[in-house]
């Protein structure tokens, strides 16, 4: 079976979010089902950058073309490959759409989405490729499945193609002006409560759920969450609406990246059964940032600082732990200017005991998960989650809400099984709570032990999750 894997970022490419670890993972793991796939994304600025990183080869293989839609920009395509592997990747180029520094940088990014969609779909009859399945993923794709169903449904060539659309997170939909129709040259006939319009509005994600043979998430939990009105987003009547081809597949991480017995971005590799090295890079993390060096528990924290990951319930208790128990702290991420300053200010208090790093740095991130004892995850909401799922690989045991993709992958400690800590009620009180539990259990020798390797057992990998979408595949074309 072939399938195109429609993502805007892709690891290790061009990384933001979770996204790009999906659609540099997922299409490896898929391969090894015997599945055919082909990648494609935009050709951003970091991506050339890293094809140099990364010694691949590339070449145009389509000049530049017109997309008939509302500009005059072109597009052109090239070619590459996921690094290590023989997938292919097409990169959709032009200098006004991906020439930002950043991923999303682009100075209009509804233009941006509908120009990138375009391309895809012509780039592929023009190169004369035939898929089986178009998989795509979150709002920026989500108009290709309604381009497949509206300009080019009396299209013979696309006749056969069957499409999957997967929502990462409800939260990011890509709402816009109404004038978007016009520049992507859509139908007006779309433009109405039971197609793309939202509230006076375009909704690219409602028309990738409206328009999509199977629509699907990103764990079980999230899918049936997101049919409700707290986490429906306004779009939880159209979820509803489409319950039959709606389904939850859990992500996966790849398990040959992240070893701990071979990762070459931590400073002792270790295993389930050779724990040394695991306090090793502890005490090695906490000499890097400055942190009195001692054996007492690292809480580590790898996140964007926006409301969604629950920031505000750990600035609410923080400080208390810190004061009162015998704790150290770590954070990387970036976001929300009140969460930096508020975190900033915390590593100013205790600067022997709170090490705060504002951006983004992924070997970094990795000493953080091989290195800490616990992993802060209190989400108000998590379509999946990726961080529990590192933590857990290199025996960091999570402190979740089990909320989303969190509930589905981290089990409450009982002594025996088990594999992290968690909380329902959305209340800081509930998370103190629950890491207080956790420090308790860090006290008794036997039952951490048992602990960390109840997370290190967990069976996270993508092998798992793509033997799910190979069966969304052959279901989206037997509809």
């Amino acid at each position: 079976m072939k399938i195109a894997f429609v993502s805007f970022e892709v690891y290790p490419l061009a990384k933001v979010g979770g996204l790009a670890d999906v659609a540099g993972s997922l299409p490896k793991a898929l391969k090894k089902k015997g599945m055919d796939v082909s990648i494609f994304m935009p050709y951003h600025k970091i991506v050339r950058g890293n094809i140099k990183k990364f010694n691949l080869e590339v070449k145009k293989v389509i000049d530049d073309f017109d997309l008939g839609i509302g500009t005059d920009q072109k597009a052109s395509i090239y070619k590459t490959n996921l690094p290590e592997t023989d997938i292919p990747i097409y990169l959709v180029s032009n200098d006004y759409y991906f020439s930002s520094d950043d991923v999303y940088g682009s100075p209009d990014g509804g233009q941006q989405a509908i120009f990138f969609t375009k391309a895809v779909i012509d780039s592929i009859k023009k190169l004369g490729m035939h898929f089986d399945v178009i998989h795509a993923n979150d709002w920026q794709t989500g108009l290709l499945p309604v381009y497949l169903k509206t300009l080019y449904r009396d299209d013979p060539y696309f006749s056969d193609f069957s499409t999957i659309y997967t929502i990462h997170n409800l939260g990011y939909q890509g709402v816009f002006d109404r004038s978007y129709m016009d520049f992507a040259k859509l139908p007006d006939y779309v433009f109405n409560m039971d197609g793309i319009e939202f509230y006076g509005q375009i909704n690219f994600m409602k028309g990738g759920i409206l328009f999509s043979d199977i629509v699907n998430t990103v764990s079980p939990t999230y899918a049936e969450e997101i049919k409700t009105p707290e986490y429906g987003e306004k779009l939880e009547g159209v979820l509803q609406l489409r319950k039959d081809v709606l389904y939850g597949v859990l992500n996966g991480i790849d398990y040959v990246e992240n070893n701990p017995e071979t990762d070459k971005r931590i400073p002792y590799n270790y295993s389930v059964n050779a724990l040394d090295g695991k306090k090793k890079n502890k005490m090695s993390l906490k000499k890097e940032l400055n942190l009195k060096v001692d054996d007492s528990p690292l809480i580590g924290l790898v996140s964007r600082l926006f409301d969604q990951k629950g920031l505000d319930l750990v600035d609410e208790i923080m400080r208390y732990v810190i004061a009162s128990c015998d704790v150290s702290f770590v954070l990387l991420g970036t976001g929300e200017s009140k969460y930096e300053n508020a975190f900033l200010n915390l590593a100013k208090e205790f600067p022997q005991k709170v090490a705060v790093k504002i951006g983004f740095d992924v070997n970094l991130a990795q000493r953080i998960y091989a290195s800490s004892d616990f992993f802060l995850m209190p989400s108000r909401y998590e379509p999946c989650g990726l961080g529990q799922m590192y933590s857990l690989r290199y025996g960091t045991i999570p402190i979740v809400r089990y909320t989303g993709g969190l509930a589905d992958t981290v089990s409450e400690f009982d002594e025996r099984s088990g594999n992290g800590f968690g909380f329902k009620n959305y209340d800081s009180s509930y998370l103190l709570k629950s890491i207080l539990k956790a420090l308790y259990y860090y006290k008794q020798d036997d039952y951490m032990s048992a602990l960390i390797k109840n997370a290190m057992n967990t069976d996270l990998s993508w092998e798992r999750s793509a033997a799910e979408y190979v069966k969304l595949y052959e279901l989206s074309k037997a509809r």
